[in-house]
C-alpha cells in the first residue's frame, strides 16, 4: 500500500481519483456543498481567510447560503472516513516500518463564551513568563511520518478532547483504534516490524506503554530533564532480618551525572544539520510508580515498566543555540546500537507534525471559522484533513509553480504549499462526483427590525471532572458516588 513519491503519474492519478470518490461517499448530508467547499480550500489563491470568500472561487458553484447550511447542518461518517485514511498509501521508515506521531493542537476560541466544551489550552509565549492558558478546543492528531527532512505527514485520525476526558485514556484508545484500522487495511501484517509511536514530554509514555502492551507497537517519548529513573534491584541478598525483597535498584537522576552508571550502548553519528550526535542508552530502566493520578484505579501491586533510557546530545543547533541533551524512553528493551540510533532519529521526525499544524492553520484555514458548535468544528477539521490528504496523494503529479524569489525544488520534492498552487490544474483530471447545483431562491431570513429573543446560553471553559490526587481522596469520592 506504499506509493512512492516518484510513482508513475497514471497510478497516482488513479489513487487520487479513488480517494475523492470515496471521500464524497463519506459525506452523508449536504455532500455536494461540502465536497465543493473542500475543493475551494485546495484551489483558492493564497491562504484561506474566511469561509464566505471560498464561495467566490470557480470550484464552489453554490452560494454562500448553501455553504453556511452545509457547514452548520452537514454530516459525515467518521468511521468510514477513518478507514479510508488508513487504506491510503502511507510513508514508511528506512527499514520498512510505520512510524506514527501523536500530538495535540488547539483551536483557540478566546472570545466565544457561548461555545460549549471549551478547555484552557496551553499557549507558548515568546518571552519569559509569557505563556498563557487560552480557552479553545484541543485536538489529538495521529499521523504517519516520513524519513529525512520533509514537511509531509499522513494524518490518520483526529479526536477532540472534552472537559470530562482523561488525556492518557483518550490517547490510548485512539492509538489502539488506529492500529486496528491499519491491520484491517493490510498496512501491517504479522511478522512485520513493530509500529513505532513517538510523542513529546506532555504524554505519560510509561502509562501508555502499559496500556498498549498487548499491541505490536514500540513507544518512544521525551522525558523532562528533571526526571529520575531506576535500575532493577538485582538478585536478592539474604539478610538476617529477612523481609520483603527490594523492587528498585540504584537511582539515575538526569541532572546528576555522578549517578549515571555505565551505559549499555554508546553510539555516535555524524549529521548534516546537528553535527556529531552522541547517544547513550541504559537498558531495563523503569520509573517509580505511586498510587496516584492514572494509577489510582489499578488493582494489585503496581507494575515495573521496563524500557530503554536514551540520552541524546548533539554538537550544534540551528541559529547558534546552546544544545541541551534530550532524554528519551523507549518501551523496548535489549536494543542494539543501530536500533538506538533509529529510535532517536525517528523521534526527531516528530517535529514534522508541527509543519502540518502550521499548514492547517495558516494556509488551509483550519481555525479561521468562528463556529459555535463543537460538532461543526469536528466537521470542518475532517474536511481539512481530507484536503491535506488529497495534497499528499497529488504530490507525484504536481509541477513546481514557484515564485521568482523562491528556490527551485527537486523533481517531485515539493512542499504542501507548492503542491496546492497547482491543484486547480490537477483537479480537472480527477473525478468530480459532486452534482450540479439546482436553481433555487434564497429564504426570507429574519424579518427586518426583529430581535433575537432567545440568547444563546453561556458556558464556562475548563474541566468538569476533577481527578483525585491521593488514594484517600479517591476512596472518598468513590464512596460519595456509590
Amino acid at each position: 500500500m506504499s506509493l512512492p513519491v516518484d510513482a508513475p503519474a497514471g497510478d497516482a492519478l488513479g489513487v487520487l481519483s479513488r480517494f475523492r470518490v470515496e471521500f464524497y461517499d463519506c459525506l452523508y448530508s449536504r455532500a455536494d456543498a461540502l465536497f465543493e467547499l473542500t475543493d475551494a480550500v485546495l484551489c483558492a489563491d493564497g491562504p484561506v481567510t474566511s469561509l464566505v470568500e471560498l464561495t467566490l472561487t470557480a470550484e464552489h458553484r453554490r452560494g454562500h447560503g448553501a455553504m453556511y447550511d452545509a457547514v452548520n447542518h452537514g454530516w459525515r461518517e467518521p468511521r468510514r472516513l477513518r478507514r479510508l485514511l488508513a487504506s491510503t498509501p502511507l510513508p514508511r521508515a528506512a527499514d520498512g516500518r510505520i512510524v506514527l506521531a501523536v500530538d495535540v493542537s488547539s483551536w483557540l476560541r478566546p472570545d466565544a463564551p457561548t461555545s460549549p466544551d471549551l478547555l484552557f489550552c496551553y499557549v507558548y509565549g515568546r518571552g519569559r513568563s509569557a505563556d498563557q492558558f487560552i480557552p479553545g478546543w484541543p485536538y489529538s492528531f495521529v499521523a504517519a511520518l516520513e524519513t529525512g527532512r520533509t514537511s509531509w505527514t499522513a494524518v490518520l485520525d483526529a479526536v477532540r478532547l472534552g472537559p470530562a476526558d482523561d488525556a492518557t485514556a483518550v490517547t490510548a484508545a485512539q492509538l489502539r483504534d488506529v492500529f486496528t484500522r491499519l491491520l484491517r487495511a493490510g498496512q501491517w501484517k504479522p511478522g512485520d516490524p513493530d509500529i513505532l509511536i513517538v510523542m513529546d514530554s506532555g504524554y505519560d509514555v510509561t502509562r501508555l506503554a502499559y496500556v498498549l502492551a498487548d499491541l505490536p507497537v514500540e513507544l518512544v517519548g521525551r522525558l523532562r530533564s528533571d526526571r529520575v529513573m531506576l535500575r532493577d534491584a538485582g538478585p536478592r541478598r539474604s539478610t538476617p532480618r529477612g523481609g520483603q525483597p527490594r523492587k528498585h535498584g540504584g537511582v539515575l537522576a538526569f541532572s546528576k551525572p555522578e549517578s549515571w552508571h555505565t551505559p549499555d550502548q554508546a553510539t555516535t553519528c555524524d549529521t548534516t544539520r546537528y553535527g556529531t550526535a552522541e547517544a547513550l542508552a541504559w537498558d531495563r530502566m523503569h520509573p517509580r510508580l505511586t498510587a496516584r493520578g492514572p494509577w489510582l484505579d489499578h488493582c494489585g501491586e503496581l507494575p515495573l515498566i521496563h524500557g530503554t533510557l536514551i540520552r541524546l546530545k548533539v554538537e550544534k543547533l540551528p541559529g547558534d543555540r546552546d544544545p541541551k541533551p534530550v532524554w528519551l524512553w523507549s518501551s523496548r528493551t535489549g536494543m542494539p546500537g543501530t536500533d538506538v540510533d533509529l529510535c532517536w532519529q525517528a523521534f526527531l521526525r516528530r517535529f514534522d507534525l508541527e509543519h502540518t499544524f502550521r499548514l492547517f492553520k495558516q494556509t488551509l484555514g483550519w481555525t479561521v471559522p468562528k463556529v459555535r458548535d463543537p460538532a461543526t468544528a469536528d466537521l470542518w477539521t475532517w474536511l481539512i484533513i481530507a484536503a491535506h490528504t488529497q495534497l499528499r496523494l497529488a504530490r507525484p503529479l504536481a509541477e513546481d509553480l514557484r515564485r521568482p524569489w523562491e528556490r527551485p525544488a527537486g523533481p517531485r520534492r515539493l512542499t504542501p504549499a507548492r503542491v496546492r498552487r497547482g491543484f486547480r490544474h490537477l483537479r480537472a483530471k480527477t473525478a468530480r462526483p459532486a452534482g450540479v447545483p439546482k436553481p433555487s431562491r434564497p429564504g426570507p431570513g429574519r424579518p427586518p427590525g426583529s430581535k433575537n429573543h432567545r440568547p444563546a446560553p453561556r458556558h464556562e471553559p475548563g474541566k468538569t471532572v476533577k481527578r483525585a490526587e491521593t488514594l484517600t481522596e479517591h476512596v472518598r469520592l468513590q464512596q460519595q458516588r456509590g
